[in-house]
């Protein structure tokens, strides 16, 4: 959190950290005493806090447009030519995630974490239903999927961004 303090006396400039925040009491630290201290003890009269996120600061924000581009260029190189076997399907799971997990690391996304998730199947002409569910922060926070179908297997991957506050 970024803090912004107005003081309506003359104060020595100090630190400021914020330690906790709930519902509307930002408790802040200055010098290693939280600041409730020294309003007990007058050493100001009136204190405005201007709270404003962390991530107003963010370089590059996760678009799902051009990470989905990524994935496709991935699945394409990996999985062009290859024949569905069930034995091998783990390697190439694990091989497709961590290249879309490194392409999006190249990409500039230093604030984020990132889930990749992939699935192989035989393709037999069967329907295939995946879902999934997040708990997130909506500004920041998104995904995108790509499939991949020849005559043989399926692919679907998808990646998750979520930034790291």
């Amino acid at each position: 959190m970024i803090v912004k303090m107005m003081f309506s006396k003359p104060f020595q400039l100090m630190n400021l950290t914020v330690t906790t925040v709930r519902k509307k009491r930002v408790t802040v630290t200055a010098k290693r005493k939280k600041i409730t201290q020294f309003l007990q003890l007058g050493w100001w009269s009136k204190v405005h806090l201007e709270l404003s996120p962390s991530y107003a600061a963010i370089d590059k924000i996760f678009r799902p447009v051009s990470v989905k581009e990524t994935i496709h260029m991935v699945l394409g190189e990996k999985l062009t030519g290859k024949n569905y076997n069930a034995e091998e399907t783990t390697a190439w799971t694990k091989e497709i995630s961590d290249g879309i997990k490194d392409k999006l690391k190249d990409m500039g996304y230093e604030r984020y974490k990132f889930v990749v998730q992939v699935v192989i199947g035989e393709q037999k002409g069967e329907g295939v239903k995946m879902a999934c569910r997040c708990f997130w922060d909506s500004d920041t926070d998104n995904y995108a999927q790509d499939t991949f179908i020849n005559d043989s297997l399926f692919c679907v991957a998808a990646a998750y961004g979520i930034f790291k506050y």
